[in-house]
């Protein structure tokens, strides 16, 4: 038995110690077919620095065997070498043998890098060398799925299973190609890629891609099944927990939405769209103190979050809160997103403290964008009524039939300034 089949023996083993010796003998004394498969079989057993040293003595001997210099690089990118991995490659010729090979780790490479450019680039230089060659089209379908670029990836993932090829690398181009189609919002199509998954092969991604596919195909049944299954298997998948609640929601168990919400924010207590949707729940199950305490967290979590600003304005506004609604807004006032609803909550905050005065400058600032917003109309229109502007509530008023004109409660109220 070769010192090298010994080596290899003893490693499986876990006979470090003795393999060690043996790989030594072999590196002085095997011959050199010996040392190149046992180089390979190192690196395939995750023995990285011996196949390095292994592969350098090769090297030394066989200068212009470039198959080396492809190992020898992949081997450096993996030890985060990559000047070095570059040096390797910059060695092969454009008339190598290898130079295909040398590509495509040029490829991986520059991918690591974020250098997605120069790696599509790499990859679209070998296509044109190897047209056929399966494993430049894969890795030039998994390039553009990485960036999200998959409308081009759709095409190299087709053309793999039209070849036959349903898997490659261990990644199911099925699905891949599923997932293609949702991102694009071709549901119809992804839903007949993502159905031919077994279930056994539906990994976690992969089932979340179905469940939203049949989510946004209202197929809510067959999506909260599987939203559920992940719940149960995956429950740090913090994306199925507002879409479970939305299926919930329109279900009418809105009660059931706001605990699937309060279960996501265990996972992701972070995410302000979900303290949004757990603070509109519970206004609707008139939890109005529980609904403010949701907005209250996501704001001191992420302060500069408008949105979040304009909806608990809304809310103190709603529950007659009004002096804490100013003073909330006082601290957003020199904000240069300043937006016209903060405007408008300060207006009917103002004019239910009866400070009209203020009031009327809030009114006046927030018509400047809100002038065909239908609710504001309306409310100006009472407003100005009550602050003893009358033709600013019939004009208000005027527009806003302009809307609804079958309104009668509107009538009513232009009826009666007009007397």
């Amino acid at each position: 038995m070769s010192y090298s089949k010994k080596t290899l023996a003893e490693l499986e083993l876990g006979q470090i110690s003795e393999a060690q010796q043996n790989f030594n003998l072999a590196l002085k004394k095997d011959d050199d077919d010996h040392l190149y498969s046992l180089a390979e079989e190192l690196y395939s057993l995750g023995f990285v620095e011996m196949a390095k040293q292994t592969y350098q003595l090769l090297v030394k001997r066989y200068p212009a065997e470039d198959d080396l210099k492809t190992a020898l690089a992949d081997i450096a990118i993996s030890e985060g070498q990559d000047d070095q991995a570059l040096e390797y490659l910059s060695q092969i010729d454009r008339n190598s043998a290898a130079y295909l090979e040398a590509l495509l780790v040029e490829a991986d490479l520059y991918q690591t890098q974020g250098l997605f450019e120069v790696s599509e680039n790499k990859l679209l230089t070998a296509l044109h060398l190897a047209p056929d060659e399966e494993v430049i089209q894969f890795a030039l379908a998994e390039l553009y799925f990485s960036i999200k670029e998959y409308r081009k990836a759709l095409g190299y993932y087709l053309d793999l299973i039209k070849q036959g090829i349903s898997s490659y690398s261990r990644v199911n181009l099925v699905a891949r190609l599923g997932v293609c189609y949702a991102e694009i919002s071709k549901f119809e199509q992804a839903l007949g890629y993502l159905e031919q998954i077994h279930e056994e092969d539906l990994d976690p991604d992969a089932r979340f891609q179905l469940a939203v596919t049949q989510y946004e195909l209202q197929h809510d049944d067959d999506a909260l099944h599987n939203f559920n299954s992940l719940r149960e298997t995956t429950p740090d998948y913090a994306t199925i927990y507002p879409y479970i609640a939305a299926i919930y929601e329109k279900k009418g168990q809105l009660a059931d939405a706001l605990v699937t919400l309060q279960e996501g924010l265990g996972v992701d207590q972070y995410n302000s769209a979900m303290y949004q949707n757990a603070s509109r729940l519970s206004q609707k199950l008139g939890q109005i103190e529980q609904a403010e305490k949701y907005l209250q967290t996501a704001l001191a979590q992420d302060p500069d979050n408008l949105t979040l600003v304009i909806d608990l304005s809304s809310l103190l506004v709603r529950a007659n809160k009004f002096q804490a609604d100013l003073d909330l807004i006082k601290r957003y006032q020199q904000n240069e997103q300043f937006d016209a609803h903060l405007f408008w909550d300060q207006g009917r905050s103002f004019a239910a403290l009866g400070n009209y005065a203020a009031a009327l400058d809030s009114y006046a600032s927030a018509a400047a964008e809100l002038s065909d917003s239908p609710d504001f109309l309306s409310d100006a229109a009472y407003f100005y009524r009550n602050a003893g502007q009358r033709s600013k509530a019939i004009q208000y008023a005027e527009k806003f039939l302009q809307i609804y004109p079958n309104d009668a409660e509107m009538y009513e109220l232009l009826s009666e300034l007009q007397d």
